[in-house]
């Protein structure tokens, strides 16, 4: 046997716990892999044989289309600079692009949106921008620096926003949540 293939009846006592003999008696046999391939090749029908290689390639694609693009944290994600905007609950913005639209979202409203979210220190936890689909959902099932968030915006605006703890995930909420102070980049794209 080919160095580092291991038989089918170790692999199955392995993996399984079932013990070689009855292995055997189900159908497996040693050999070349080559020669079981072969064998199998044999007994597939055309469209059998399409299906795999159609399956084949979409995982091939899924597998390099699942690598996470990381977008830089921009140079003010510690803290919001002086000149950015602060309501009365302690959540910051600053316009980047001025929007086109005349209408702001309401605390129910569904939005379509692309974002990015970093933490202070500069590390990326999400990104739609970077999954390359934007998002939708209604703003009263968002934190809630999101829902006083996007109502100041307008279709087309691109808004970064420092959301403090108490109005995000808190500062230690585990599940895999970022905590403390987030930064988000979020561009309305619809209302709904």
């Amino acid at each position: 046997e080919p160095r580092g293939f291991a038989a089918p009846e170790a692999v199955i006592r392995h993996r399984r716990g079932v013990a070689a003999p009855a292995a055997a008696a189900r159908g497996f046999r040693r050999g070349r892999p080559e020669d079981r391939i072969s064998g199998m090749m044999k007994r597939m029908t055309p469209r059998t044989l399409i299906a795999a290689a159609v399956g084949t390639c979409s995982l091939a694609f899924a597998a390099g289309a699942g690598a996470q693009v990381t977008i830089p944290a921009p140079d003010d994600v510690a803290a919001a600079p002086a000149d950015a905007l602060t309501t009365a609950s302690g959540l910051a913005s600053k316009v980047l692009q001025a929007g086109t639209g005349a209408a702001n979202p309401g605390p129910t409203s569904n939005v379509t949106v692309h974002y990015t979210g970093w933490t202070t220190d500069g590390r990326m936890f999400d990104s739609s921008v970077a999954r390359g689909a934007p998002a939708s959902f209604p703003l009263n099932r968002v934190i809630r620096g999101w829902t006083e968030g996007l109502q100041l915006m307008v279709v087309g605006e691109k808004r970064r926003f420092w959301i403090p703890a108490d109005l995000a995930y808190g500062d230690n909420p585990g599940g895999g949540r970022p905590g403390g102070l987030l930064v988000f980049d979020v561009e309305l794209l619809g209302i709904r």
